[in-house]
């Protein structure tokens, strides 16, 4: 491979790590075309993107960046499937849903949120990660509950206190 095919796909790799928060490093070497082609139709349909990369091409890219992701270059070893997600938590699923029929795909590592995990043992840990915005959600209920009661006391008082006035106004003086 020439020097400029090779900068070519090192920038492509590149500009996917810039666009995808999360991606999970996986060996899917002994699937078969047939289950191959499966993966990748479970992965279109997950809106994750799946991309067989060549280690070193990879390690280059993620050595650009800025982040820190040297805990994942020691699993760069033999074939490498890249799958690029926007939620941290949708390659392990479907990971652990492609497993229920095959022994593929087998987790490398993971960079999700700012974290690296390392080893296929992880799998159940990451289909339990919320994502980003789910966490923010959980924060928004919980600080969105006590004002609820608060607003809610406000209104059952507010009939009972209402009635209270219109009975003194009704009464003789």
């Amino acid at each position: 491979m020439r020097k400029e095919d090779k900068q070519v796909l090192i920038d492509s790799m590149l500009g996917q790590l810039q666009a995808c928060p999360n991606f999970y490093l996986t060996d899917i070497s002994d699937l078969n075309a047939e289950k191959t082609s499966q993966l990748r139709r479970q992965c279109f349909n997950s809106g994750v993107k799946l991309v067989v990369v060549k280690n070193a091409l990879f390690q280059k890219a993620m050595e650009r960046m800025e982040k820190d992701y040297e805990g994942l270059y020691d699993v760069l070893k033999g074939q490498t499937a890249v799958m690029f997600c926007e939620t941290g938590n949708a390659p392990a699923k479907l990971i652990k849903n492609f497993r229920k029929t095959n022994d593929r795909p087998i987790l490398k590592g993971a960079y999700i949120e700012e974290c690296c995990y390392i080893g296929d043992d992880m799998v159940d840990t990451l289909c339990n990660i919320k994502s980003k915005n789910d966490l923010i959600a959980d924060v928004i209920a919980l600080l969105q509950s006590p004002m609820k009661n608060v607003i809610s006391a406000l209104q059952s008082g507010g009939h009972k206190l209402s009635g209270v006035l219109e009975t003194l106004s009704e009464r003789p003086e």
